[in-house]
């Protein structure tokens, strides 16, 4: 199993936000988590993340049998987690290169590998920018500063490509993208799809589910999966609303 959460209860500023939510994530799966604003869904991706800002009062989270809470989150970024941000921040003074350059070799050497030298990490970086069409110069320019909207997803897109982690956590990514930058998100993850490498899609809304297709659906009302189902599901709520599952929320939740 690739994740494995537990009776998850989580706070922010002593807020409680997750309230015993339970998920299971095999080798493969793509799930997606759905759900109205205030519901927990980017505070499920902060936590699995390893934010310091949010506690973990009950409950537990593995990652490939490994208790994630006692991980720092470079540790999970070397051991094959990646997230995905709403929003994904400038880094002023470091170029595209140069980030990673560093991640790359940080996560070899996590895992014992000898790092790559500048030729083979050049041939990878070009590659991997062919395949999500990003320009080879733009991995010259500091990280995301000036970049628009699009150029971010696809620079984190190159990030994801790289790094080939194994749990992909994309938070939101498809706020505020038109349909050409929402097809370069969906375009990188289907290309990264493979047995082994598993998928949990946070969206608010089913638009983005017209091109990265789920296994499992999940609806989360008040920090608890309220209900799920298979890609149907997200189809389902496009007509009734959440209101229809806050109703039925004793329904069906895990």
């Amino acid at each position: 199993m690739i994740l494995n959460i537990e009776n998850l209860h989580a706070s922010v500023q002593g807020e409680p936000i997750l309230k015993g939510l339970n998920l299971k994530i095999q080798p493969g799966e793509v799930h997606c988590i759905m759900g109205p604003n205030g519901s927990g869904k980017s505070t499920l991706a902060q936590v699995l993340a390893g934010r310091d800002a949010y506690e973990i009062t009950q409950g537990s989270m593995t990652f490939k049998s490994k208790d994630l809470a006692e991980m720092e989150p470079h540790e999970r970024a070397c051991e094959g987690f990646f997230l995905a941000f709403q929003y994904p921040h400038e880094i002023p003074g470091v170029s595209g290169l140069q980030f990673l350059r560093a991640a790359v070799n940080a996560v070899r050497a996590f895992r014992g590998q000898e790092e790559l030298d500048a030729m083979d990490l050049m041939s990878l970086f070009k590659e991997k920018a062919r395949e999500v069409n990003i320009s080879f110069d733009d991995l010259k320019r500091a990280v995301n500063e000036g970049f628009s909207g699009g150029e971010k997803k696809r620079n984190e897109m190159l990030q994801m490509a790289v790094l080939e982690p194994q749990l992909i956590v994309l938070d939101e990514v498809d706020s505020g993208l038109d349909i050409d930058a929402l097809k370069v998100v969906s375009d990188a993850v289907n290309r990264m799809r493979t047995p082994e490498r598993s998928f949990l899609v946070i969206t608010h809304y089913q638009r983005l589910l017209n091109y990265i297709v789920p296994d499992f659906v999940h609806v989360l009302v008040d920090g608890r999966i309220a209900k799920s189902g298979g890609k149907d599901l997200a189809l389902e709520l496009e007509d009734r609303g959440y209101a229809w599952v806050e109703e039925h929320a004793g329904a069906g939740a895990e």
